[in-house]
């Protein structure tokens, strides 16, 4: 169980009080660089594609997403496991078979399903952590992208494997590619966390630097609006 996991054991008055203490004991966010582009790439098939990946806290990946053109909506979920035990408390214990996700609704026109796989590797997660995200440990916090289709699958693997011949990162990619089983989006309190909470210290050290590097690093991508999930039913 991650220590972020614990600060919900608080209760939502203490959460900032307890988030600002973080940055004291934690490192930042994850290096970012702007990995090469995938040499594969599939062309739009349709004005909407869904897209799901995990790597760490969807806190931060959800916050990253939401800051890119095309996005029409990215959401926070559990995805690997089932129905039944999608829900954070038992996610965060490891043993569902979840992984803290972010299903991505986006207009491929507009930005590609390799583009969205090149913001992943750039500034979204780290790929080369087994199972954690900087502070976060456990197979919830796993790198992996859920393929809806063979089409998915194989800019996917192609991709992971164009990074790892070209040695882009100082040590061999773990993120996996796994079939799409299903997407449950997460409770109500952890959607747009990253945009309500910006002083929030775990936001602040750990996701802030995600989204600002996707404005270092793919301005035209770029949206300064978040395109929020918002309430229920908006």
């Amino acid at each position: 169980m991650s220590q972020r996991h614990l600060i919900f054991g608080f209760g939502a008055a203490a959460l900032i009080v307890i988030g600002a203490l973080w940055s004291t004991s934690h490192g930042s966010a994850e290096p970012a660089m702007r990995v090469p582009a995938p040499a594969v790439d599939e062309p739009p098939q349709a004005e909407s594609e869904t897209a799901v990946i995990a790597g760490g806290c969807f806190w931060g990946v959800q916050g990253v997403f939401q800051h890119v053109k095309g996005v029409t909506q990215a959401l926070s979920g559990y995805s690997g496991g089932s129905a039944a035990n999608a829900h954070y408390d038992l996610v965060g214990t490891g043993e569902t078979g979840h992984a803290e996700s972010v299903q991505i609704t986006f207009d491929p026109r507009v930005v590609s399903y390799g583009q969205i796989l090149q913001i992943y590797f750039s500034v979204a997660t780290d790929p080369t952590e087994l199972n954690r995200q900087g502070p976060d440990v456990g197979s919830q916090y796993r790198s992996v992208i859920f393929a809806a289709n063979g089409r998915q699958r194989k800019v996917a693997a192609a991709y992971i494997a164009q990074l790892n011949r070209a040695h882009v990162f100082d040590a061999k990619i773990v993120t996996r590619v796994d079939p799409f089983k299903g997407f449950y989006p997460a409770e109500a309190y952890h959607q747009d966390f990253a945009t309500l909470h910006p002083d929030n210290g775990y936001i602040a050290e750990n996701d802030l630097p995600k989204i600002d590097n996707l404005r270092r690093l793919f301005p035209a991508l770029y949206q300064p609006q978040a395109k929020l999930v918002g309430a229920p039913g908006e």
